[in-house]
């Protein structure tokens, strides 16, 4: 405040200081021409009165000039002093309007947050005019801007990501401490695992009659209870039991990893802070003795709304199970990569004997033995391929090269 006032004390300031030299040249100008008779100092017979008449009547007469309410005295009478009272209106007028300018921007900015919300309003009748948007829906949206943020608009989050990481922690603890002050598991719990917890909350505001978790569904974040009234739901309609501030929900199908098992429905306007499934996981792995308390709680609410409350229990032992199950698969895959190293070893031992067959084969052919008489005629195929591979510079190859090859790539 005492900023806005020195900048506005800094225009007046300015102002008079244009009015000072302007009424300076009012009266050099006739004196350097030796006071002419229709000059308005030979007029007013200022020209032997003491220098602060003078200067008093011309600073009169260029506030009048700069101001637009007048032409001191008397007007204007001769060119000259034409030309100097339109020069003191237009210096004067462009001093007004800064200072009109100046001023409203001032007062604009006493309440910048004001602003801004009126300006996000603005937006949101617009794009629900261009969107058509039903009478009722509108009401609602509206409403829900002034229950969220109260006339003001800040970027929260912009304004918290600028700070160092201790000064924001501190910040947000601060912000939540009425939360932490209503929430009862809270209260008995470390210091380091409220702080962890309330960093990673992301506030919410929800309408009465909004379903807030609906059942069945899976779910991804878990609500801290600010204040307002929440009505747990059954499958037929019935109302289970009631929430208010300080108690907290949807943690139990984060704890089970199961669905919703009941629907969880706005009373009135509520004020939520929400916890990711994710951040959830992240803090009670760091604080186990929060999560047997927090499963101890699941535990009595299940057998409150006549759910199993063994559900925990299960998911412990189908994590077990399914850690056995990773562990056999793990076992097979390994004892199926052992075999298909021994199986490789089989092919390149049946690779090196059918190489040394081939060399047998090509030692009797040179030897020119005399040939069995029969029907087959493995060794012409066995020449032919002989004289095909010396023709096209490639060493020949049995059948059962083709075989093994193919073995190996299956």
């Amino acid at each position: 405040m005492a900023s806005v006032f020195m900048r506005i004390f800094n225009l007046i300031c300015m102002m008079l200081l244009i009015g000072h030299w302007s009424g300076c040249l009012q009266f050099l100008v006739p004196m350097l021409q030796g006071f002419p008779a229709n000059s308005w100092v030979a007029i007013n017979e200022l020209q032997e009165a003491f220098w602060l008449e003078q200067y008093s009547w011309a600073l009169f007469k260029a506030m009048s000039h700069m101001l637009c309410i007048g032409y001191g005295r008397f007007p204007p009478q001769s060119l000259t002093d034409m030309w100097l009272t339109m020069l003191s209106m237009i210096s004067g007028a462009t001093c007004y309007a800064l200072f009109l300018g100046h001023a409203t921007n001032l007062i604009q900015s006493l309440d910048s947050s004001r602003r801004q919300y009126r300006e996000k309003v603005k937006q949101v009748e617009e794009y629900m005019a261009y969107r058509k948007l039903p009478r009722e829906m509108r009401q609602r949206i509206t409403e829900y801007f002034e229950h969220r943020y109260q006339g003001k608009f800040f970027d929260e989050e912009c304004i918290l990501g600028e700070l160092s990481e201790k000064l924001r922690e501190d910040v947000i603890n601060y912000n939540c401490r009425s939360l932490v002050a209503s929430v009862p598991f809270f209260a008995n719990a470390d210091s380091n695992f409220v702080s962890d917890v309330v960093t990673k909350l992301k506030y919410e505001v929800f309408q009465p009659g909004d379903i807030i978790i609906k059942e069945g569904t899976i779910g991804s974040k878990m609500y801290f209870i600010q204040e307002g009234i929440v009505d747990i739901v059954m499958a037929n309609g019935e109302v289970a039991t009631s929430l208010s501030d300080g108690s907290y929900f949807g943690e139990i199908c984060l704890l089970t990893n199961a669905r919703r098992v009941a629907s969880v429905r706005a009373e009135t306007y509520c004020n939520l802070f929400s916890l990711s499934v994710d951040h959830f996981n992240a803090v009670l792995d760091q604080y186990p003795l929060m999560r047997r308390t927090m499963e101890s709680v699941a535990a009595e609410r299940l057998n409150k709304i006549g759910k199993n409350p063994n559900l925990l229990a299960h998911r412990e032992e189908d994590l077990g199970s399914e850690s056995k199950t990773i562990n056999a698969v793990v076992n097979a895959l390994a004892a199926e990569a052992d075999h298909v190293n021994m199986s490789d070893e089989s092919v390149a031992r049946l690779h090196a004997s059918d190489r040394s067959l081939q060399e047998l084969g090509r030692t009797l052919q040179r030897l020119t033995l005399p040939r069995p008489k029969s029907e087959n005629n493995f060794a012409s195929q066995d020449m032919a391929m002989t004289r095909g591979g010396e023709h096209n510079g490639r060493p020949s190859f049995h059948k059962s090269d083709t075989f093994h090859k193919e073995s190996a790539f299956q």
